[in-house]
């Protein structure tokens, strides 16, 4: 059973707690394979980008468990694989952030192309020359990457953008490599500074994440930990559009105010209360959003790419025009075709959004392509008149835990068929 039927028109009302962040949770995972003892990490959910990973890091001989209160624990003392499969790896686009780890703990790994969503070419060539310059040999043969880090040393390493991904998997790598490394124009995300946390809860020596420059001390082994993960600012963003699209009053608990604040401040401006508090925030929509006159994705602080599909929906049925530019992933307005079945006014052209509101949407058969699109059509469909059928819930559900539950938890009228 992969499909919703959602039956819009009603407004949101109760209360939720957000998730652990999936975007947070993934490079945790990768990074206990280098502790040569256990880590914990509490609150997981079981969604479908999590489980990939750990049958990954199954492959790899580390005893892994995941408990019924959410609870993840990673024995990698006795791992010794150094190979990511390229079935699983097809599967999750963050399997790349093992190399990093593997080679600091074995000095060697292989791994086929990553997959995940399809939203753009997203190369991994920041990866490779990071390695590179971490004097890690790599080829690439047969549509894979062979790395030997034998002689893995610390060094200076400029990335040409602010890759999050690459920023992580170097961080990992330089941890246990020998020596000392800095890694300029850093990504800034709010997960970097999760994953520096852990790290260093395991005896790692990491400085400066969440800034551009971050520095690592290598260390000669690592040790295990716990570690509770931070919410899911992507999560929250979502639920906090949803109301904002239907009205009503939500409060989001284990919500942080700071890591929202590109969103929060959208919100506003489109006459959408939110109010936050020490360790929750409350949002209340009356009456129809006004436009936002222009929005564009940046690497954070500024608004997140990840956001950019829901925030469309909303902009779809608030009065005036807005104009969204997605500058990180070219090919991410998939969902809009699916938008326009419902009687969306939106035109694009490469990578720039005219979004046309409109009074009301209307039910429709549509299909979600990828995660984020598909979490943008459902609280399309919140608000639409009517019934609308969605199709590829998997994808949702890379990202999303028990979304379907929840969201009805809030008043919606949503089922899986």
């Amino acid at each position: 059973m992969d499909k919703y039927l959602i039956d819009g028109g009603g407004p949101l009302s109760g209360e939720i707690t957000v998730a652990r962040a999936k975007n947070a949770v993934l490079p945790l995972l990768a990074a206990a394979v280098m502790a040569e003892g256990s880590v914990a990490l509490h609150k997981c959910p079981p969604i479908a980008d999590v489980s990939n990973m750990l049958n990954i890091l199954r492959t790899l001989n580390c005893r892994v468990t995941h408990s019924k209160d959410l609870d993840i624990v990673i024995d990698a003392g006795e791992a010794d694989g150094e190979e990511i499969p390229a079935d699983l790896a097809r599967e999750l686009r963050s399997s790349i952030f093992l190399l990093g780890p593997i080679l600091g703990r074995f000095k060697r790994a292989r791994a086929a192309y990553p997959g995940g969503c399809d939203i753009g070419f997203r190369p991994i060539d920041l990866h490779l020359k990071g390695l590179r310059d971490l004097n890690v040999k790599i080829t690439e043969e047969y549509g894979g990457i062979v790395c030997d880090g034998r002689d893995m040393r610390g060094a200076e390493i400029l990335l040409e953008i602010p890759s999050v991904g690459a920023t992580e998997n170097l961080m990992m790598a330089a941890a246990l490599a020998l020596g000392s490394s800095v890694i300029r124009n850093a990504a800034k995300e709010p997960e970097i500074l999760d994953l520096q946390r852990l790290l260093n809860a395991m005896g790692g020596r990491v400085s400066g994440a969440g800034t551009s420059t971050i520095k690592i001390e290598g260390v000669a082994k690592l040790s295990g930990a716990e570690y509770t993960p931070m919410p899911d600012r992507i999560e929250a963003g979502t639920f906090m559009l949803a109301c904002a699209i239907a009205g009503g009053k939500i409060t989001l608990h284990e919500a942080n105010c700071e890591h929202l604040f590109p969103l929060t401040a959208k919100l506003r401006d489109s006459g959408v209360k939110v109010i936050c508090g020490e360790n929750s925030l409350t949002v209340i929509g009356e009456g129809r959003p006004l436009s936002c006159a222009a929005m564009e994705t940046q690497p954070y602080p500024g608004f997140p790419t990840d956001l950019q599909a829901p925030f469309l929906s909303l902009q779809a049925v608030s009065d005036g025009v807005c104009v969204i530019r997605e500058n990180l992933f070219e090919t991410r307005f998939k969902h809009v075709p699916e938008l326009v079945k419902m009687g969306a006014d939106i035109t694009v052209r490469d990578r720039t959004a005219v979004v046309r509101g409109v009074r009301s949407l209307r039910g429709a058969q549509v299909a979600a392509h990828e995660l984020r699109g598909g979490a943008a059509l459902t609280i399309a469909a919140i608000a639409a008149r009517g019934a609308t059928v969605l199709d590829g819930v998997r994808h949702i559900e890379r990202g999303y835990y028990r979304f379907e539950e929840r969201l009805s938890a809030l008043g919606v009228r949503i089922t899986r068929i």
